[in-house]
């Protein structure tokens, strides 16, 4: 099990957090997702972990992200058979996935050094939520950063505060860091499918 608030996370980015809480479940040969590869930074971070035998599922809707990740893959030494990068909506994330998989990841917002008027929303990311959610196995774990300083942020924010709630009423493990009422920085949520 993870522990998404130890003394260690204090200091820690949002991001850096969501590493460990993920860190913590992953193992090499499991399947994961990297939901929103923007930059490709998670998408590596994952590929890393689950290793050769592992296999790594990136989405972007955005054709630049899709080749940002694609080219800091292969500065980092990947090969493409552990990483399929699939050019669509995290929304249709279970069309392309065959097994559960150990962790699903969302950095929501937009791609940095992109076009911020291309950015997640509050609808489809909850409904991308419920596509990881079904994909995801038990014991294994969600992690969802959320940025609020851009506009739908804060709703979007707290339509994830509202569906990790919903979540933890039915026996779900749910961590959240970062978030202040005042504040208008990132949040990280955590989300672990308990093992019955």
């Amino acid at each position: 099990m993870f522990e998404p608030f130890s003394f260690s996370f204090v200091t820690m980015r949002a991001t850096e957090r969501a590493h460990e809480a993920v860190r913590a479940i992953v193992r090499s040969g499991d399947h994961v997702i990297d939901a929103t590869a923007g930059n490709g930074r998670d998408t590596c971070f994952l590929a890393d972990l689950v290793g050769p035998e592992g296999r790594v599922f990136a989405f972007d809707i955005q054709e630049e992200a899709i080749a940002s990740t694609r080219s800091r893959l292969v500065a980092q030494g990947f090969k493409d058979e552990r990483v399929a990068l699939i050019h669509a909506s995290h929304v249709t994330l279970q069309r392309h996935i065959e097994e559960p998989v150990a962790a699903v990841m969302f950095n929501l917002g937009y791609l940095p050094g992109g076009d911020h008027g291309r950015r997640t929303c509050r609808e489809k990311t909850l409904a991308a939520l419920a596509e990881g959610w079904t994909a995801l196995r038990e014991g294994g774990v969600m992690s969802v950063v959320c940025y609020r300083g851009h506009p739908g942020g804060l709703e979007e924010g707290e339509g994830v505060l509202e569906f990790a709630g919903r979540l933890q009423d039915r026996g779900a493990v749910v961590g959240i860091s970062g978030k202040k009422e005042t504040e208008a920085g990132p949040f990280l949520v955590v989300i672990e499918k308990k093992k019955p």
